[in-house]
């Protein structure tokens, strides 16, 4: 226990309230023996209760204190727009573990609904107050640990603090939602930001009935994605019934003259609807650290080390607050997303019990979303972000079916993979698709992790069964295209790399249209192409004499045009396979419809 002498009256300038003594509290969960550790964490949910399971499974002594501004210490925030949209029926399920599981197993005290509003660094304190009685105590710690999260964003636009705008945060956020849909009989729904969030709030009000808008700001929605990755998204979402609106940012918001809101747009379009759902993402919790005098990173989270440790020796942070290293391109970033947040927390309490050497490696921001059926999954770098860095880079686009195609089933995935031409280091993959897509991912995540090479996909040995995958499973067949491509075999280009324009109208250069006419007169072809059939292809190289000019083939998604490229290369004629065929052609340039 701490000595009377110590248990003083503080004096705060910044809460106003006529009591303004505060007493310090003498709490049994301080530490009687010097020796054991005093662990106060700022945040549960993901990172703060992941760091004070590990940390009393390795240390039995510490007394570990969990403070959460929230009514619930941990839950599945990742789950929340299931329950909204009655996917996930019951509460409950959300809580990975409430304040009594915690005390009960792992003997960590829990004090929910319960802020911290200071830190004192040079005594080792924080004060807290009770956000049901307004009651404040202070605690000492020898390892203070901030997991904070993110604060859900809430633009200052006219009208954003009307009725039947919420965000979704919390439990109470998605009890909020879905009473207000069930009150006011909601029919329909605007969801602004097309990001993880806002494409599951989309899926799960659809889910509830609700005709749903989506306003997105950029041009396309997943932002971190490449444009041509998420185009089948688009596709998906229009087929629903969703109402897309890209590249319009909002403006503001009105009450309607009969009930609902209006969401006007910086274009002057105006939206109605029963409720509207913020998901323009989250930007990390820094108040305490800030005031604290704690580093700040460049782009605006908490500066941590490898260990995380902040600037100061005692105390750590960790989740969606901290700046993290992109592990593939060595900038500091914010990656906001649980499995990292969980990592870290680990990681501290590893440090914390002397495991020194566990550090954290960097975020590749792998990621998945699910939508109406698709998948849509990534790792590692982008094409957007490898260019902004000026990294060197090559891609390729594969479209493939995810198990054999004589099994019933089979689902197309479109994958697209980007290495270092140096020595074919894996950069990042991005995949969409039916089935089978985050399998595919997951393969290539650790294989960045472990700085493979496109011919480490290549001779990958993955599970093989004809309902699972083929016997060259898809992780196979885009490292085997890319290691062609290294080895010089396979000249790639790719539609957004041409200028179609100038390339019909060349004398020098050749458009080549290797399918079926019979696929041509059904899905269209690019204008300016002349056909080729493969089947033919051979017969028509022997009397084609036209060796000055350069060729461009295409199939349907890249492998008969990878056919049809050799045979020109080894007949002598200058020839480059454009990657993916008609079908990234229609991903990749979507404005401009085929010919038929």
């Amino acid at each position: 226990m701490l000595s009377l002498g110590r248990c003083v009256a503080i004096q705060t300038a910044t809460v106003k309230r006529a009591a303004r003594v505060l007493t310090i509290a003498c709490t049994s969960n301080m530490a009687t023996d010097p020796a054991k550790k005093r662990v106060l964490i700022v945040g549960g949910v993901a990172g703060g209760a992941s760091c004070a399971a590990r940390l009393r499974r390795l240390d039995e002594q510490a007394e570990i204190t969990i403070f959460e501004r929230g009514p619930y210490v941990s839950f599945a925030n990742c789950g929340l727009p299931y329950f909204v949209g009655d996917v996930i029926k019951e509460q409950s399920s959300l809580l990975v573990a409430n304040a009594a599981k915690f005390n009960k197993w792992f003997d960590v005290a829990v004090k929910e609904s319960t802020e911290v509003v200071s830190i004192d660094r040079v005594a080792k304190t924080v004060t807290t107050k009770n956000l049901s009685s307004g009651e404040e105590h202070v605690y000492p710690y020898d390892y203070l640990v901030l997991s904070p999260g993110g604060n859900a964003i809430r633009p200052p636009l006219p009208g954003a603090d009307l009725p039947g705008i919420f965000t979704v945060k919390t439990i109470p956020d998605a009890n909020a939602i879905k009473s207000w849909i069930n009150e006011k009989d909601a029919k329909t729904a605007v969801v602004i930001g097309g990001g993880f969030i806002g494409l599951e709030m989309v899926e799960n009000l659809v889910h509830r009935g609700l005709k749903c808008s989506l306003v997105e700001m950029l041009p396309q929605v997943m932002p971190p994605y490449d444009p041509e990755v998420v185009e089948p998204v688009h596709e998906r979402l229009r087929a629903v019934g969703v109402d897309l609106h890209l590249g319009d940012g909002v403006a503001g918001f009105d009450a309607a003259p009969g009930g609902g809101l209006l969401v006007k747009t910086q274009s002057g379009k105006v939206h109605g609807a029963d409720l509207v759902v913020l998901a323009i993402g989250v930007r990390p919790e820094t108040a305490l650290a800030r005031q604290s005098g704690l580093e700040l990173g460049s782009r605006g989270g908490i500066q941590v080390d490898e260990h995380m440790r902040t600037s100061d020796p005692a105390i750590f942070a960790v989740g969606d607050a901290v700046e993290v290293k992109d592990f593939v391109t060595g900038e500091q970033t914010l990656i906001p997303l649980a499995g990292p947040a969980n990592r870290q927390g680990r990681i501290v309490a590893d440090v914390i019990t002397g495991n020194e050497p566990s550090r954290f490696r960097g975020s590749q921001g792998t990621s998945v979303v699910g939508l109406f059926g698709l998948t849509l999954a990534a790792t590692g770098a982008s094409e957007k972000t490898l260019k902004r860095l000026g990294r060197n880079f090559r891609k390729v686009y594969l479209h493939i079916n995810n198990h054999a195609g004589y099994y019933p089933g089979a689902k197309q995935i479109d994958i697209k993979l980007l290495f270092d031409p140096k020595d074919g280091r894996v950069l990042g993959m991005q995949a969409v698709g039916e089935e089978g897509v985050e399998k595919r991912v997951d393969v290539v995540a650790m294989a960045i992790q472990k700085g493979g090479t496109v011919f480490d996909l290549e001779e990958a040995e993955l599970c093989y069964a004809p309902q699972y995958g083929s016997a060259k499973d898809p992780v196979n067949m885009v490292g085997m295209v890319a290691a062609n491509v290294m080895r010089g075999q396979h000249p790639l280009t790719s539609w957004d790399e041409l200028n179609l324009q100038e390339l019909v109208s060349d004398p020098g250069a050749v458009l080549v249209d290797v399918r079926e006419p019979s696929e041509l007169e059904k899905v269209g072809k690019v204008e300016g192409a002349i056909n080729m059939p493969l089947s033919s292809l051979r017969q028509q190289l022997t009397k084609l004499q036209d060796k000055d000019k350069k060729y461009y083939v295409y199939c349907q998604v890249g492998l008969r045009g990878y056919v049809a490229t050799r045979q020109f290369l080894q007949r002598g004629f200058d020839a480059v396979n454009v990657s993916g065929g008609f079908k990234s052609f229609q991903q990749q340039m979507p404005e401009r419809p085929a010919k038929l």
